[in-house]
């Protein structure tokens, strides 16, 4: 992938929020939300450069709206695809980072050119 324009980071939401089990299956959307309400303010630690953050929910969490500095998009189906579409979309145009710990998705994304991290990096155990 070239480096034109900002690092992409997709963060599969579903697989962060359910990273920590601080009763988030309760409250799916407002555990999503508190995720984006993180990124857009602390975006991602480690990386300096500009980022553009896109944050994937499904399931329960579908509808929770973008807030400046995180982009947020709705799995119209499973988010995995939707991720490997956004990754397939980017490539050979960006760098593309995917935060996940899903090792069949992980699998997905490298194929395609993506880099990819765990959960820690946007959300401290």
């Amino acid at each position: 992938m070239s480096d034109s324009g900002p690092l992409l980071v997709i963060v599969d939401a579903a697989n962060v929020v359910g990273s920590v089990p601080d009763g988030w299956w309760r409250d799916r959307r407002g555990a999503a939300e508190r995720l984006r309400d993180r990124l857009a303010a602390d975006g991602v630690p480690g990386l300096d450069s500009p980022v553009e953050v896109v944050l994937v929910v499904e399931g329960a969490a579908r509808g929770v709206d973008s807030v400046p500095g995180v982009r947020v998009e709705s799995a119209p189906g499973n988010g995995d695809d939707h991720m490997v579409a956004l990754v397939a979309g980017a490539a050979g145009d960006r760098a593309v980072l995917v935060v996940t710990a899903d090792r069949e998705l992980r699998r997905r994304v490298t194929e395609l050119g993506a880099r990819v991290t765990g959960p820690r990096t946007v959300r401290p155990a």
